[in-house]
């Protein structure tokens, strides 16, 4: 297994990711067409899409590559957003919601082919995701799910309780909805990989460097940096939950909240019932579940919330019950990692494309579908920034606004997140 960079590691995919980082250190002032700030996956996508378009580009990563929500991401390549496909349409209208649907039913696809096109070494496996019913309300709301991405022809299946039980190893749920389009990475090794392909591609990518200011210069921007200033005509902010003040009103326009996991040791063949086909799994409750195995078959399991206590405290405590409760034949297991990451959640559930001002563009709020939105919205700002119309854009351009009372929700969410693993793991 490969060895972790010499700072500590933010997730297991930080550690066991087999791409390198390719980045480099920035030394001096720099010029170029298009300026990313953020080295995650709507950053790196837009960075490889436009650079294969010929453009000049330019990625400032203030940390490292994937340090962000790519790196600590689940790794479950999703089809479609949170909401059914009919609510997409009824908030989007539909025409708008149909090209969205349609859009990101068909993302899996794109980014399975450029894990082969550009040979990424990122433990892909593509068997679907399972829905999980936690309830059997839960599983009518599947059943809708499922019975109008049939009528769009997408590869779903509505399992019941038995069937579930089968693929998943455990009888806990009331059924499932299993999206064939689907499947599992692991994420940083992904966000490594678009960035050694946007780099062969003939884009710059600095990491450790940190944009204080942006600020009109002629036609175009001065990015000022703590490595130096850097000239763009254009500029990408692909920081989404991990925005912070560089541009007034983006760190407010979304509701934080936090999302933990925890990876057991390496549990070899004793653990291969469970998800035995290797889907990941997340669960239809209002504070979501999410559970899968890595290549090295490990468990690694989630929720909405923050990691409590290290490997010692309320978190750990929480997912020795989960596991216990689910997989009794299993018998204890040892967990060696946790961590969690930021979601930036929008009200509606749905993503924005922001025009921050002339050339400069922030697509942000994929609320907890970072994989797939990212990838498919850095390809659309590649597509503007080289001449295409605002016209074409996965969604129109909408105005910044604030996302109401985000301070006093995201407190709230934290505490019933908390409360929810206290209850949980008595």
């Amino acid at each position: 297994m490969p060895l972790a960079r010499h700072d500590a590691p933010i997730s297991l995919w930080d550690v066991s990711a087999i791409e390198q980082d390719c980045s480099v250190v920035m030394d001096g002032a720099q010029s170029a067409e298009v300026v990313v700030i953020g080295g995650g996956f709507t950053g790196l996508s837009t960075a490889l899409h436009a650079a294969q378009k010929g453009l000049d580009c330019l990625v400032l990563e203030a940390n490292h590559i994937g340090y962000g929500g790519s790196g600590r991401n689940v790794g479950l390549v999703n089809a479609g957003l949170w909401l059914p496909p009919q609510d997409v349409r009824a908030k989007l209208g539909e025409a708008g919601g149909a090209a969205l649907v349609d859009l990101l039913g068909r993302a899996p696809d794109y980014v399975f082919s450029l894990i082969e096109k550009h040979q990424i070494q990122c433990e892909p496996t593509r068997a679907g995701t399972i829905h999980a019913a936690h309830s059997p309300a839960g599983y009518e709301d599947l059943a809708r799910r499922a019975e109008e991405w049939r009528r769009l022809g997408a590869p779903v299946d509505l399992l019941s309780r038995e069937d579930a039980a089968r693929k998943i190893g455990t009888s806990a749920f009331h059924g499932g909805l299993l999206d064939r389009r689907a499947g599992t990475i692991n994420p940083m090794a992904y966000a490594r990989g678009l960035a050694r392909a946007a780099s062969a591609a003939g884009a710059r990518i600095f990491t450790g460097v940190r944009v204080k200011s942006l600020r009109p210069n002629g036609d175009g921007w001065r990015v000022e940096t703590t490595s130096g200033p850097v000239d763009a005509k254009k500029v990408v902010l692909g920081t989404e939950a991990y925005s912070d003040a560089l541009w007034p009103g983006v760190n407010t326009a979304l509701t934080i909240i936090h999302y933990f996991q925890f990876a057991t040791e390496p549990l070899g063949s004793k653990a291969d019932y469970i998800l035995k086909e290797r889907q990941g799994l997340w669960d239809t409750g209002a504070i979501m579940f999410s559970l899968r195995r890595d290549a090295y078959n490990r468990l690694i399991i989630g929720s909405m919330g923050s990691v409590i206590g290290g490997l010692t405290g309320l978190s750990k405590r929480w997912a020795t019950k989960k596991v216990r409760r689910l997989f009794p034949d299993l018998g204890p297991v040892k967990f060696e990692t946790a961590w969690h990451g930021r979601i930036g959640m929008t009200p509606d559930h749905l993503p924005r494309i922001h025009r921050l001002a002339d050339g400069v563009y922030a697509p942000i709020g994929y609320n907890g579908r970072g994989i797939t939105p990212g990838t498919m919205f850095g390809r659309a700002m590649a597509d503007l920034l080289s001449g295409g119309s605002e016209e074409d854009l996965p969604l129109p351009i909408s105005p910044l606004e604030k996302a109401p009372n985000r301070a006093v929700m995201s407190r709230l969410y934290e505490l019933a997140f908390t409360a929810n693993q206290l209850i949980k793991s008595v």
